[in-house]
């Protein structure tokens, strides 16, 4: 029980942290957060609990929102492509890539014959390297 009353006073305290700092891993949160240490909170399982996950993850998805932004109301061309490569569709990121190569088969099937050497042969006494 005295465990579950520890845990929850981190979890909050976690939690404020992150809310206040740009922290974007379960690893930042222990340059902002003093009320632990990293092994205590592992060893407790706070890296499992979802709504620290769910709060890391918010941070995460404001930071790219806000630098997305930014880089789409820059003037540097390179921020702007860099913008534009993350919200367009596959088939214009392709066009703005230098090279691009596919590496898909495009729904078929790979048939690849397997080498004699690759076979699985009990008799090959020969296995020295």
């Amino acid at each position: 029980m005295e465990n579950e009353t520890i845990n929850r006073e981190h979890e909050k305290g976690i939690l404020e942290a992150i809310e206040k700092h740009p922290i974007f891993s379960f690893k930042d949160i222990f340059v902002f957060y003093k009320g632990c240490s990293r092994a205590t909170a592992y060893n407790h399982g706070l890296d499992k609990l979802d709504s620290i996950k769910e709060a890391i993850y918010s941070n995460r998805r404001r930071g790219v929102s806000t630098m997305l932004s930014k880089w789409l109301n820059s003037q540097n061309a390179t921020l702007q492509l860099a913008a534009m490569k993350m919200i367009c569709e596959p088939e214009e990121h392709k066009k703005l890539q230098q090279n691009y190569n596919d590496i898909t088969t495009k729904g078929e099937s790979i048939n690849i014959p397997i080498s004699k050497w690759a076979k699985d042969d009990s008799s090959d006494t020969d296995t020295e390297i």
